[in-house]
């Protein structure tokens, strides 16, 4: 069984937030498989199993707030017994301009709260995450948690409603085909509103 795990922060206030992209791409993979979700009090977090394609997957959304994602998803690997080559991170970056997105295999948390938890609690960095740019890299500080935990302007909102939806379909590219063609094919992608506002040509 493969493990997507999308990070973000639980409640109302903090929904459609760039700090809990990752939570969306995950509910769009859902709707993609009709999986439902549901609670789990033991796991500390929302649970969604289904079929992606031919792979049998468990969806996750922790309910710790970001800094604890790995209370949950470490749990969920131990009793599901998965390896963490099996676990697949959906996440924000603020490095990464809005309408992008990267793919990569292991490497430190970079700053991230919810990947560094992730990290500490499996023990290890060896797994895949797809990183959902979301902008505001030249911010620190306090600016900075004000910009992740806020919401989208109307346009930057337009341009992340089509990289939700291609980054489910990376998704399944990860999980069904392999590593290196879902890099390829979604690496270089720029959301074709982001290259409209831009005036720039999709890659």
């Amino acid at each position: 069984m493969k493990v997507i795990a999308g990070l973000g922060n639980p409640g109302a206030q903090y929904a459609s937030t760039p700090h809990s992209i990752g939570f969306e791409v995950v509910d769009a993979v859902a709707r993609g498989i009709g999986a439902s979700w549901r609670g789990s009090s033991s796991f500390r977090g929302d649970i969604a199993t289904g079929v992606l394609g031919n792979v049998k997957v468990l969806l996750v959304k922790p309910q710790t707030y970001m800094n604890l994602s790995g209370d949950c998803v470490a749990p969920v690997l131990k009793y599901h017994n998965a390896t963490i080559q099996d676990l697949l991170v959906v996440s924000d970056d603020v490095y990464l301009p809005v309408g992008r997105m990267r793919i990569r295999k292991g490497g430190s948390a970079g700053g991230h709260n919810g990947l560094k938890s992730v990290i500490e609690r499996t023990g290890s960095q060896d797994f895949t995450r797809l990183r959902i740019g979301v902008g505001h890299g030249g911010l620190r500080g306090e600016d900075l948690v004000g910009a992740v935990l806020g919401r989208f302007s109307p346009d930057d909102r337009k341009v992340m409603d089509e990289v939700v939806a291609e980054a489910a379909d990376a998704v399944g590219t990860i999980e069904n085909e392999n590593l290196e063609q879902a890099m390829n094919r979604y690496n270089g992608w720029t959301a074709p509103a982001a290259a409209a506002m831009a005036g720039e040509g999709n890659t």
